[in-house]
């Protein structure tokens, strides 16, 4: 028989169950531990941590809900806690004295996450909450959560019917006569409990304001997708997530307001009105228009600068396939002929590869023989990759900001930063200036006859044509001016302020694996190499950001599963054995498994490594050629490959050092304080 998702022996009333939140889920997830439906307290304290590192689990009126799909739970379990003195779950009112550990399989099935969803979506009704408040026994706690979880508990099948349909019965169509009408999305990362709770806090709101509203939840319970005409009937759309919304396109054209998935928790009535007003505005930001991008706040909740880091990052997310592609391509043509394939002596508008691979063909072979000529393909079509970089950089980077209508002028200035000497620099200042020209012309009110124009005609020629002038005629001299003294003085480099460099890189590469600062560092190597005058001081710092880069999946893994595997859950076991390669290709992400589990211990471990690998690349003046590869492209290193390798496992090793020490000393101090509070227990029982 199928255990109960609650017992008695899971419910704690009125206890000082500790001091901040991780004591409190240590307490609940030992008591799920102890009662045999986990096979790890530790991997279950850590796999919720993880989540409460994601977004705070605290939830208005005094509730908690922590929460986890961990391999850790055997079962499906709640841990139920009524904590005297309150502890805080970075709730926005109060403190919380109901906290539920929600723990559930990783392989859990759909029953369980129905389960789980109902006594989440029972949390946002007063009533609910009151009642636990008044609970008197742990066996009456057990019985109001199997009151409201018992609708999504599975139905025995009568003996003389088949197999009941996969499809739910359609619910009787409401009275929508007269009413406002919108649809909603709502999901969060684990897609147990927020997911469910802002679907139905949404509702409520909406019924309190006299609207219809459609709600498609993309949990782990599963969804009923929204049907078209219920898309087409709504006058705007609702994106409470805190991931991306699966079938965004169904929405294009209507007005959004996306944001975070608590907010729909903390202000639904807010969030209806203000979806009402987007209704009503032919100007508010629709899907496929001038949106956000998924997972980001709607315009109205997002200042400028977080406005301006989105739009680089997208440009440069978009950036990188081009820039590893070609690089790895160019290194490639060095592997099969030498570095002088790429040296300017045939023709002065084309260099000895690009000549070679177009007046020569396997039935002409060049002098130098196979090898060269293949040498020379491989080398032209990375260095025509390459190219695209920055035009690239600067299309998407005015896409992000004014969707597709700044793809043209963004591209085009990409170009033009090229032309007139800008390099990175330029890209980046041309693509922010087509996407704001764009999305200026975008909001300009003309008749409707002109309105289906502006995408394809009106915005990329008027947009274009403000944006180079501008660069012509204004920006070109000061951009070509800050790129010339950016290279100049990077050149001039040497002694301290060399390794200050590599230093500095190598935080930045370490601080958010993969995030914006590591991507602006990334960037700022790869532009270097990637100029006409790249030379020595490019190539020392593209082997101190690659090298730092690749410190975080190894040292993890390293740690991981080679010096103190039993600091660490059993998922973060196997995703080591995977960092090794992730690492060695130079993947920087490998380590945000890690980090996302324990960001304070592992983070600054990381930066630690990197830091050192960083300055004492830079020290020894290790060099690299190819922008992406990581121990693949050793042969790209012009004979510096040891001092490459030696700056690189010195970082791991102190960065492997570092995590084991923090993790030993956290674990000795979260010991000492469940001791202490289980004897508090004691005391207070």
């Amino acid at each position: 028989m199928t255990e109960p998702i609650i017992a008695p022996d899971l419910v704690a009333l009125d206890v000082a169950a500790g001091a901040d939140k991780s004591e409190v889920i240590a307490y609940l997830a030992g008591r799920i531990a102890d009662a045999g439906r986990a096979t790890s307290v530790d991997g279950l304290i850590d796999a919720a941590m993880a989540r409460e590192a994601q977004s705070a689990t605290g939830l208005p009126g005094g509730i908690a809900i922590p929460h986890c799909r961990t391999a850790a739970v055997q079962t499906a379990s709640l841990g139920f806690a009524r904590l005297n003195p309150k502890v805080d779950f970075g709730a926005p009112d109060a403190p919380a004295d109901l906290v539920f550990l929600i723990a559930a399989p990783e392989s859990g099935g759909s029953q369980h996450m129905k389960l789980l969803s109902a006594l989440a979506r029972a949390l946002v009704r007063p009533e609910f909450t009151a009642s636990l408040r008044a609970a008197r026994t742990p066996d009456e706690v057990v019985a109001l959560v199997e009151d409201v979880i018992a609708p999504a508990a599975p139905k025995p099948e009568p003996a003389a019917k088949t197999a009941p349909a996969t499809t739910p019965e359609p619910e009787p169509e409401p009275d929508r006569a007269g009413k406002p009408r919108l649809v909603a999305i709502t999901a969060c990362p684990t897609g147990i409990a927020h997911t469910y709770m802002a679907a139905d806090a949404l509702k409520l709101a909406a019924e309190r304001a006299g609207v219809e509203l459609t709600v498609e939840t993309q949990g782990s319970s599963g969804s009923t997708p929204l049907s078209a005409q219920t898309i087409r009937d709504a006058g705007a759309v609702i994106f409470a997530t805190d991931v991306g919304v699966k079938g965004r396109e169904r929405f294009a054209g209507k007005p959004v307001i996306a944001t975070g998935v608590k907010r729909g928790i903390n202000e639904p009535d807010a969030m209806i009105a203000e979806a009402l007003a987007a209704a009503q505005d032919p100007d508010a930001a629709t899907v496929d228009g001038a949106a956000p991008a998924e997972g980001a706040e709607s315009t109205a909740q997002v200042g400028l600068g977080g406005r301006l880091k989105q739009a680089l990052l997208t440009g440069v997310s978009y950036m990188i396939p081009f820039v590893a592609a070609g690089g790895l391509l160019m290194a490639l043509g060095f592997l099969l002929d030498d570095y002088t394939i790429g040296n300017k002596a045939l023709d002065p508008n084309m260099s000895d590869g690009a000549y070679i691979a177009l007046h020569n063909t396997l039935w002409n072979l060049p002098a130098g023989g196979l090898m060269q000529y293949l040498g020379a393909v491989s080398f032209a079509v990375g260095s025509a990759a390459m190219s695209l970089m920055v035009p690239v950089l600067a299309g998407y980077i005015a896409y992000a900001i004014a969707d597709r209508p700044g793809l043209a002028p963004g591209f085009v200035a990409g170009v033009l930063a090229g032309t007139v000497g800008a390099g990175f620099i330029g890209g980046v200042v041309g693509g922010l200036l087509a996407g704001v020209v764009a999305l200026w012309i975008g909001k300009l009110h003309l008749p409707q006859w002109a309105r289906g124009l502006m995408p394809v005609v009106i915005i990329p020629l008027f947009a274009t044509l403000i944006t180079g002038g501008l660069m012509y005629m204004i920006l070109a001299g000061p951009l070509r001016w800050v790129n010339e003294s950016m290279t100049d003085a990077l050149n001039g480099m040497s002694g301290s302020s060399k390794i200050a460099l590599g230093v500095v890189l190598g935080l930045m590469m370490c601080f958010d694996l993969g995030g914006p600062v590591n991507k602006a560092a990334y960037a700022f190597a790869v532009a270097g190499i990637g100029a006409a005058g790249a030379g020595v001081a490019q190539w020392e710092m593209m082997a101190a950001v690659m090298a730092a880069g690749m410190v975080p999946p190894l040292a993890l893994a390293l740690a991981s599963t080679v010096l103190r595997p039993r600091l660490f859950t059993e998922p973060e076991q196997e995703n080591g054995k995977a960092a090794w390669f992730l690492g060695a290709a130079f993947i920087s992400e490998g380590a945000i498994p890690f980090a996302a589990a324990d960001p304070l211990q592992v983070i600054p471990s990381m930066m630690l490594g990197g830091a050192v690998t960083g300055g004492l690349s830079m020290a020894l003046g290790a060099q690299l050629r190819a922008p992406h590869g990581g121990l693949f492209v050793m042969f790209a290193t012009n004979g510096t490959w040891w001092k490459f390798l030696l700056a690189l496992a010195v970082g791991v090793l102190v960065s492997a050092a570092a995590v084991v020490a923090v993790k030993t000393l956290w674990r000795r101090d979260a010991a000492d304080a469940a001791a202490d509070s289980t004897q508090t227990e004691a005391v207070a029982a």
